[in-house]
């Protein structure tokens, strides 16, 4: 993990590319509350609180796997379909829509859990690993 990681930036800034350790942490952290939340909260408090949890976590994850996407060399926008195909799904998927959801999801697993971001500087910023390592 690099040690310059800005934690608060991960969650709040689409901006930059991030490393595959502290994308899986914060999508973990990112996961972890939206499943606790579903847990603990009553259904009543779940329809009153909802409306601000969710797009919260909906933005925080929007920007982690944006970071993510920038560092594999892609664009952000295709953090909507990840969202999207999480959102379908959550949280027991149903039907055949959801197992096509879920073959997006798998993907994404992939591309931003397994694969390594492109060596050197991209459109998106510099090897968050290797910052001083120059062009591709």
């Amino acid at each position: 993990m690099s040690a310059q990681t800005d934690w608060g930036a991960l969650f709040l800034s689409a901006n930059g590319r991030v490393a595959r350790t502290p994308f899986l942490i914060a999508a973990a952290i990112l996961l972890g509350v939206a499943s606790i939340y579903e847990a603990v909260v009553g259904v009543t408090l779940h329809w009153l609180t909802g409306w601000f949890v969710y797009p919260a976590l909906i933005y925080a994850g929007a920007c982690v796997l944006s970071k993510r996407l920038h560092d594999r060399g892609k664009s952000g926008w295709w953090a909507a379909l990840v969202l999207a195909a999480l959102v379908a799904v959550w949280p027991q998927p149903i039907g055949f829509l959801d197992f096509l959801f879920g073959v997006s999801l798998i993907w994404a697993a992939v591309e931003l859990g397994l694969l390594g971001g492109e060596e050197g500087a991209n459109r998106y910023g510099p090897n968050p690993l290797r910052p001083g390592l120059a062009g591709t």
